[in-house]
C-alpha cells in the first residue's frame, strides 16, 4: 500500500494457483457504484453532515494515494451490498495527509464525536505511542476499532484495535524477494524504497523481501520519502548515483513504483535495472504494458475496503456469527488478522519459478487477465 496509499510462488502453472480475490463469500461480484452518495471523499470523515440518527464507519488512510481509489470503491460497495443505512450505519473513507500529527489529531477528533460508531486506520506509525493510546481512548467510549492496510506494532499495542484487516505483509515481502530471485538468479545489490520508515508494512515488507531473495542479494540502501513524490524521485537517483553496481529497484510503497519507472527512464538506464514493486497504481500498469516494470505484487485494497467495513459493521451490531466466520481463531495467537490475499502480476510471456511455500497464498497472472479482473470491478488500480 501506500502510504499506504488505494493492485493484490520449485515451479508451478498459473492453472493450479487457487485464486484468493474476487471469490470470497460476501465480496459483491458486480461493479461497485463509483458515484455512490454514501461514499466518504477526503476529509469528509471529519464531517458533520451526517442526520443525527446515523452512525459513522470511518476508514482513515494513512496518506493520499491512487491505491486508496480502489479501497474506496470497496468501502462504496459495502454501504450497498451490506445495507448499511437499513442499520442505521453509512461508511466513510477519510485521508490523511501522510503524518504521524495528522493521523493522530484526526483520531483525537473523532473521539469527540458522538456519531462516529467504528474505525478502520491504516497505522501510519506502527510503534506510535500517542496514536495507540487514542485508539485505546475511543475504544473506552465504545467506539469500535480495526486496522486496516498497516497494522499497530502487534506486541506493544494489540489490544488497541479489534483485529487487523489487510495483506499479510511479511509474506508479501518474501513473494516479492522471490519474484526477484526467480527474475535474476545471481543475485545483486538492491535498495529498497518507501514512504514512512515506522510503518508495519514497511518494517514486514522490507524484512520479508531480503529473506525471500536469499542470501545472494545484497542491501546497499533503504531510503523513506516520508510520503514527498520529489524526494521519492530524488532517492532513486541518489541510489543509482551512490552504487554503481546496483541492479534491483524495490518499491515499497505504491507510488515508489512510478518514481523508479521515471528516473530509469530519464536515465535511460532501463538495461541495467530489475523493477519489482508493490501495488499498481494506474501509471504503474501502464509502466508494465510498456515493458517498465518487471512484476508487481499487488494488494487487495477493494477488498479492505469491503471487509474493513462488514467487520465494522458486525462489531457495532454485535453479529458475532460474522465476526466467528471473519476472525475462527480470535484470542489465539495471529487470530486477529484477516488477510485479503495477493496477486503477482507480471508482463505477458514471463515465467516465474517460485516455490510450493506460497502456491495456496497468492495467485499469479498476467498484466492482461489482471486488467480484465480491474474492469470486472469498475477499478483502474490496486
Amino acid at each position: 500500500m501506500f502510504v499506504s496509499r488505494r493492485v493484490f510462488f520449485c515451479s508451478f502453472s498459473i492453472a493450479s494457483l487457487v485464486t484468493l480475490m474476487g471469490c470470497e463469500p460476501g465480496v459483491p461480484k458486480g461493479n461497485p457504484a463509483p458515484n455512490s452518495s454514501t461514499s466518504g471523499s477526503a476529509g469528509s470523515g471529519a464531517s458533520t453532515e451526517s442526520k443525527a440518527d446515523t452512525k459513522r464507519l470511518i476508514i482513515l488512510t494513512n496518506g493520499d494515494s491512487p491505491f486508496w481509489d480502489a479501497c474506496r470503491e470497496g468501502l462504496t460497495a459495502a454501504n450497498a451490498e451490506l445495507k448499511l443505512g437499513e442499520s442505521g450505519l453509512k461508511a466513510v473513507l477519510d485521508v490523511n495527509d501522510g503524518t504521524a500529527q495528522g493521523q493522530l489529531s484526526k483520531l483525537q477528533q473523532y473521539g469527540t464525536q458522538s456519531d462516529i460508531a467504528g474505525v478502520g486506520v491504516s497505522a501510519i506509525d506502527a510503534k506510535n505511542v500517542a496514536i495507540a493510546d487514542e485508539l485505546r481512548s475511543m475504544q473506552k467510549k465504545g467506539i469500535k476499532i480495526l486496522t486496516i492496510d498497516s497494522d499497530v506494532d502487534r506486541t506493544l499495542f494489540g489490544d488497541a484495535r479489534h483485529a487487523f484487516v489487510g495483506t499479510d505483509n511479511l509474506t508479501a515481502g518474501k513473494v516479492l524477494g522471490k519474484c526477484a530471485a526467480s527474475l535474476k538468479p545471481e543475485g545483486g545489490e538492491f535498495v529498497t524504497f518507501f514512504g514512512i520508515e515506522g510503518a508495519q508494512n514497511v518494517i514486514e515488507r522490507t524484512g520479508g523481501f531480503a529473506l525471500g531473495a536469499g542470501e545472494k542479494f545484497i542491501a546497499k540502501d533503504k531510503m523513506a520519502d516520508e510520503t514527498d513524490r520529489p524526494r521519492a524521485r530524488e532517492n532513486v537517483r541518489n541510489a543509482m548515483r551512490n552504487n554503481p553496481n546496483l541492479s534491483v529497484l524495490v518499491g515499497i510503497w505504491s507510488y515508489n513504483a512510478p518514481a523508479i519507472v521515471d528516473v530509469v527512464k530519464e536515465a535511460n538506464r532501463r538495461k541495467d535495472f530489475k523493477v519489482v514493486v508493490f501495488d499498481a497504481e494506474p501509471s504503474a500498469i501502464t509502466a508494465m504494458a510498456e515493458g517498465n516494470i518487471d512484476v508487481m505484487v499487488v494488494q487487495n485494497p477493494f477488498k479492505m475496503g469491503y471487509e474493513g467495513i462488514r467487520m465494522l459493521r458486525a462489531l457495532v451490531l454485535d453479529k458475532k456469527d460474522v465476526l466467528t466466520e471473519m476472525l475462527p481463531e480470535h484470542g489465539k495467537p495471529g487470530g486477529d488478522i484477516f488477510d485479503t490475499g495477493l496477486k503477482v502480476v507480471v508482463p505477458d510471456g514471463t515465467t516465474l519459478q517460485l516455490s510450493d511455500e506460497f502456491a495456496k497464498r497468492v495467485e499469479i497472472t498476467t498484466l492482461p487477465k489482471f486488467q480484465e479482473w480491474l474492469k470486472k470491478y469498475g477499478l483502474t488500480g490496486s
